[in-house]
Parts: C-alpha cells; sequence; structure tokens
C-alpha cells in the first residue's frame, strides 16, 4: 500500500519501511507524526483519489534525524562587465521513516 502525501510545499510517494527526506518540521528525534495531507492511496492497480484530499487516510512517521543537505553554490556572472556573485545554500532537512499508511 502505497500514499501520495504532502508536506512542506512538496509531493511524495511513500510506503510503509520507506525513508524520506522532507522539508524540515518542528518535531523532536524519535517522535511519531501523523501526516493527514493524503493526495491519493493506492493498493496495487487499485488507486483512490482525494478531492484535493483523501477523508480519513493518514500516514504515520518517525523522526530519525535533522540535518542539512549538501550545498547547493549558486554563479551569477554578467559577461564583459566584470560582474560576478558567489553564494551556497544549505536547506534543513527532516528524515522520516513511515511507519504506516492508513487509507
Amino acid at each position: 500500500m502505497y500514499a501520495l502525501i504532502k508536506t512542506g510545499g512538496k509531493q511524495y510517494k511513500v510506503a510503509a519501511g520507506e525513508k524520506i527526506k522532507i522539508e524540515q518540521i518542528a518535531a523532536d528525534v524519535g517522535q511519531e507524526i501523523v501526516i493527514d495531507q493524503v493526495l491519493a492511496v493506492g493498493n496495487g492497480a487499485d488507486l483512490q483519489v482525494g478531492t484535493p484530499l483523501v477523508a480519513g487516510a493518514k500516514v504515520v512517521a518517525t523522526v530519525l534525524a535533522h540535518g542539512r543537505h549538501d550545498k547547493v553554490r549558486i554563479f551569477k556572472m554578467r559577461r564583459r562587465k566584470h560582474y560576478q556573485k558567489r553564494q551556497g545554500h544549505r536547506q534543513n532537512f527532516t528524515e522520516l521513516e513511515i511507519s504506516s499508511v492508513n487509507g
């Protein structure tokens, strides 16, 4: 059984037992969280799509860790104008392990 969830402005396809990295959320390591913004629930060829959310569906996950992604380097340049700008960014994330998908 799998589900399409929405969190942090992004959508993820998850199933029980998977580990995913999402945008950082305010939760302690080891805490169990419930994600109720479920867009679709599927089981094999059977798919239930919500309008916009599936009523009564939820995904239970456990917070494994908090961290930061690798650095993304931003480089801007204008040719012949002697303009160069360098910048870096590291996005925070929360790693989750999906415990169960309830549809």
